[in-house]
């Protein structure tokens, strides 16, 4: 299907001022050969990586041969954020980056593999942040941005969150263990939880069912994934904020050329959908070409990587 890419960026200065020599920026590439077909960049969330698709991929229901971003008509595009360890590196030093950094590392790819526009570019959660990062930086890159289960800014919410996440891998003995075990509370809601596990036991450990799945999340998260990986996405979905530089989302957004696709879930307890029906008051105000559709879920935040049916419903449209 695809095989890891990469790509070194040299000399490169971060936006708080950091220069460092070499940079190894790794992606994919999935389905028609490059230049051929329309592009998609699929930005992954964030435990996720560049394998979007096929046996092992994180979002093959919806990206494949004859699925919604089907394969035969589409070429996409995944790259892994620095630092997340999926080429084996990570970064020691990871405040010395925000996620506008990891954009500018995007476009320095683009620019290397020619890619001069891109049809969509869609993610979830920091994937979808990182999309408006791009989007602000290359206004007239991407034909249709699909920010989905996110916001262009980190919310006191969000930044309280990875605050205690990132008190819990200082402090733990089993730091990414018991910092995912946290997440998943965040991701899910009361109301999936009971649907899944109707306070039952599990019976070979005795536990409830509920304490042996976060058990299983815990662990698997550990096999696949470094604390310092860890550390750094935590980090970046902290530093998400388009307006950063501007104070104000009309400035921000003034130049940009999308067809913005927004894609809430009215449970996330994690991006809240009242976040993104303001985003698009506000981008109505700018006169952006823009949707807001949302997922009716019980499953909260990761509905995105669950409902995908109604996704699918919401995505036909666009890449028929």
């Amino acid at each position: 299907m695809s095989d890891l890419k990469s790509h070194t960026v040299t000399n490169y200065t971060t936006i708080g001022g950091v220069q460092y020599k070499l940079l190894d920026i790794s992606y994919q590439l999935f389905g028609k050969p490059l230049h051929t077909a329309p592009i998609v960049l699929v930005n992954h969330a964030l435990t996720g990586n560049s394998t979007v698709t096929g046996k092992n991929g994180w979002w093959p229901t919806l990206i494949g041969p004859d699925k919604v971003i089907d394969l035969n008509k589409y070429t996409v595009l995944a790259i892994d954020v620095l630092g997340n360890g999926h080429n084996q590196r990570v970064v020691e030093n990871y405040s010395d980056f925000i996620l506008k950094d990891i954009a500018q590392l995007q476009n320095h790819l683009l620019t290397h593999l020619n890619i001069s526009s891109l049809f969509a570019c869609i993610g979830g959660s920091i994937g979808g942040g990182l999309g408006w990062e791009l989007s602000i930086l290359k206004p007239n890159l991407i034909k249709y941005l699909i920010p989905i289960a996110t916001h262009w800014q980190a919310t006191d919410w969000i930044i309280a969150h990875n605050f205690v996440q990132d008190s819990i891998l200082t402090n733990s003995i089993k730091p990414l263990e018991d910092a995912r075990k946290m997440a998943m509370l965040f991701y899910r809601t009361p109301e999936s939880f009971s649907q899944k596990f109707n306070h039952e036991t599990d019976e070979t450990t005795g536990l409830y069912r509920t304490e042996a799945w976060l058990n299983y999340h815990g662990k698997a998260l550990t096999k696949r994934f470094r604390p310092q990986a860890y550390r750094m996405v935590n980090h970046l979905l902290s530093t998400l904020d388009i307006t950063k530089e501007t104070k104000s989302f009309a400035t921000a957004t003034q130049n940009l050329k999308s067809t913005v696709i927004q894609i809430g879930i009215d449970s996330d307890l994690f991006f809240k959908a009242e976040d993104n029906k303001l985003t698009k008051t506000l981008l109505d105000a700018a006169e952006i070409t823009n949707e807001y559709h949302e997922l009716k879920s019980p499953h909260g935040h990761d509905a995105f990587l669950i409902e995908h049916d109604q996704l699918t419903h919401i995505l036909k449209p666009i890449f028929n």
